[in-house]
């Protein structure tokens, strides 16, 4: 996987999940508490998720082969997808499930300091965790607002693991603000609303995931700033005079194909035109590295006939 894929943000975010996951399940079987049940679930969801997103960077880095000519840069795509389904199903309807059991038989807490003590850890762990994915995301965000950021990267990985410690972190709190009403007021029918808005909110995320996935799997053109780059490399002013038109698309986040058909004069001989595009695909290259599969026509440009 490569540095955009985000691996450390993703091995940071695994050990995190995987020690809060067993803190939270210790602290359920002391206390009883379905917040911390559906915490527990959610954070083994989430390492579950890590896992994917590593299994998919691995698969994606085979070569290509007879019967997947372009490779298997999409497999991220796919596995981060997944995600999206195991958080919504494991995660988010499983919280919902025991927030609604909890509001139909309540109880009290027991040993409430296992509950609050793991919380408090588990959102210290979580912090660390959303730092480092926000660091990793800087390195390659620029001057894209967050929004933009998951919006329209091309590698899934970040916005995938930002969204999950996002919803972890937010989602210890509504389990601490569940637990916390339940043992001001006696009642253990706070813990399962807790528990419900938990299940709300890991739904909720899964559906903006599984949207923004979606639309990388059924194949994305390259940004603008790309675009706008490929097109002035593509043109040298004297055997390629233009653009007639150009298509691209991403194979993988780090794997762009670039499809064109440029303007040549009527007078050029073959030998000038080959060399022409030669030299096009290697200014393509320099301009934007990922452009790794370019395709070019040459034709004869003729003018919009005028009505």
């Amino acid at each position: 996987m490569s540095a955009s894929g985000g691996t450390k943000a993703i091995v940071a975010a695994l050990a995190a999940n995987l020690a809060i996951a067993v803190a939270k399940f210790v602290a359920f079987i002391f206390s009883g508490s379905s917040s911390m049940l559906a915490e527990s679930v959610h954070s083994l969801a989430d390492s579950g998720n890590q896992g994917l997103l590593l299994v998919g960077g691995k698969r994606a880095r085979r070569e290509a082969t007879p019967q997947h000519p372009f490779g298997y840069g999409r497999e991220r795509y796919i596995y981060a997808f997944l995600v999206s389904i195991v958080l919504f199903t494991v995660g988010g309807m499983f919280a919902l499930y025991e927030g609604y059991e909890k509001i139909q038989h309540p109880h009290e807490l027991d040993h409430w300091y296992w509950p609050v003590g793991v919380l408090v850890f588990a959102i210290i762990a979580e912090v660390f965790s959303f730092r480092t994915a926000i660091k990793e995301s800087n390195a390659i965000r620029g001057e894209q607002s967050w929004i933009q950021f998951v919006r329209h990267a091309k590698a899934p990985e970040l916005p995938v693991v930002l969204l999950e410690d996002l919803g972890a972190l937010v989602g210890l709190i509504l389990a601490l603000g569940g637990v916390g009403m339940a043992l001001a007021t006696g009642e253990g029918v706070w813990d399962g609303i807790g528990t419900l808005c938990i299940g709300v909110l890991l739904i909720l995320i899964a559906i903006v995931l599984a949207v923004e996935t979606k639309s990388l799997l059924l194949g994305e053109a390259a940004g603008t700033d790309a675009v706008e780059k490929i097109s002035k490399a593509l043109v040298d002013g004297e055997t390629v005079t233009g653009v007639i038109h150009m298509r691209t698309l991403h194979l993988g986040p780090d794997e762009l194909l670039v499809a064109a058909k440029v303007a040549v004069g009527r007078d050029d001989t073959a030998q000038e035109i080959a060399a022409a595009i030669d030299a096009a695909e290697a200014r393509v290259r320099e301009a934007v590295p990922i452009a790794r599969v370019i395709y070019l026509e040459p034709d004869i440009y003729r003018a919009p006939a005028v009505k």
